[in-house]
């Protein structure tokens, strides 16, 4: 296992900017994410990452984005894309609309990360109604691999509507060991989402 874990590290270091930059962030102060309104309390040990997948996202993780991430997405509008467009033409990605139910913001967000992670079994495995940001929300589970890879990843996201565009905390890790060994803290972060 820990040779492919090992592999699947190397693999995604190599596709990231040489210029992306890690910062650790601080534990208790509220910071602002994804260049939104959107804030959260970090709690220990997490890391910004200066790649941004979207240009209304930011990724932080505690040991390294293959083991674990925390991606925020702050602000979609109307007729915008959850990531960045890779290839518009022939795969392009699903636009966000603020009448879409809880139900297709799951949807919307398994859609945008098969195409983006290339994942050819992406499944969303629980789905319920959560208070998010103080809004009411969806809260779902999921699971993924990554193609070429045997590392199976777990995750579970947090988003709501608010004031029509959309705001969701997802954190995926490892299934094994990673996932569990940080959930608790991940979710202390969702939480914590304000919106102001």
């Amino acid at each position: 296992m820990n040779k492919l874990i090992l592999g699947a590290a190397l693999a995604s270091l190599a596709a990231a900017p040489l210029s992306a930059k890690w910062t650790l962030l601080p534990e208790t102060m509220p910071v602002a994410v994804a260049k939104s309104p959107m804030k959260v309390v970090p709690g220990a040990g997490w890391n910004s990452w200066s790649f941004r997948p979207g240009k209304k996202a930011e990724l932080w993780s505690y040991d390294g984005p293959v083991l674990n991430q925390i991606e925020f997405l702050g602000g979609i509008a109307a007729g915008e894309p959850l990531a960045r467009e890779r290839n518009k033409k022939d795969k392009p990605l699903p636009k966000f609309n603020p009448k879409m139910l809880p139900t297709d913001i799951a949807q919307i967000y398994e859609q945008t990360q098969r195409i983006v992670s290339q994942s050819p079994d992406f499944a969303v495995d629980s789905m319920e109604p959560v208070t998010f940001a103080g809004q009411p929300g969806v809260k779902f589970t999921f699971h993924f691999t990554k193609p070429d890879e045997e590392l199976t990843r777990k995750g579970e996201a947090r988003g709501a509507i608010i004031g029509g565009k959309l705001y969701m905390i997802s954190y995926t890790a490892a299934a094994l060991h990673y996932y569990d060994a940080h959930l608790a803290k991940a979710q202390a972060i969702m939480e914590s989402a304000r919106v102001n």
